[in-house]
């Protein structure tokens, strides 16, 4: 089974069980809290992912680690099922499954915005609502910064990429230059 297929097994998993008990938004704001602490603390996630730890070192970590974000209940016998499956280092991968399903289930897109230079909320709001009316469906927009794009934007939803790069724009015109 790939890994793409399996995290996004996780994430309906726990998805549905987010459903289930009413949990869909608690389920998924604690997936980030533990994901931007393993992404912090990159010797603690090696630890909990190391196959040679003994196991219950690692479960020992993880409850202490589940008390001090205080998590919910579900979202720590999910961190467990995660740990005992040696599955916790694809946590990364689930979260990122776990927020595209929830949002699907609500009928919520999420868009990325890569731009060349920082957007005001007017504009992301634009962008925002030129989205909505393609679309048909509410977009959360997340904005990152690459000043490698010199100037535009790129826009990636539901899979799709929307490039409206400058960076892109000479590429073009590069390659069609030198084809001739």
């Amino acid at each position: 089974m790939s890994v793409s297929a399996l995290t996004r097994r996780y994430a309906k998993a726990l998805v549905e069980l987010g459903v289930e008990q009413k949990a869909v938004e608690t389920y998924g704001d604690e997936l980030v809290s533990f994901k931007a602490v393993l992404n912090q603390e990159v010797l603690l996630r090696q630890l909990l992912d190391s196959p040679t730890l003994d196991r219950d070192k690692k479960v020992a970590m993880l409850s202490d680690l589940c008390t001090a974000l205080e998590l919910s209940d579900g979202m720590v016998k999910f961190l467990g099922l995660l740990l005992d499956k040696g599955r916790i280092g694809y946590l990364g991968q689930i979260a990122d499954d776990y927020r595209r399903q929830a949002d699907e289930l609500s009928g919520i897109l999420s868009a990325k915005i890569t731009s060349a230079a920082a957007l005001d909320d007017v504009q992301q709001q634009a962008i925002a609502t030129s989205l909505e009316k393609q679309t048909g469906k509410q977009v959360a927009v997340t904005v990152n910064i690459n000043a490698d794009l010199i100037g535009g934007l790129q826009a990636e939803i539901g899979g799709r990429l929307f490039d409206g790069s400058v960076k892109s724009q000479l590429k073009r015109i590069e390659e069609s230059l030198t084809k001739g």
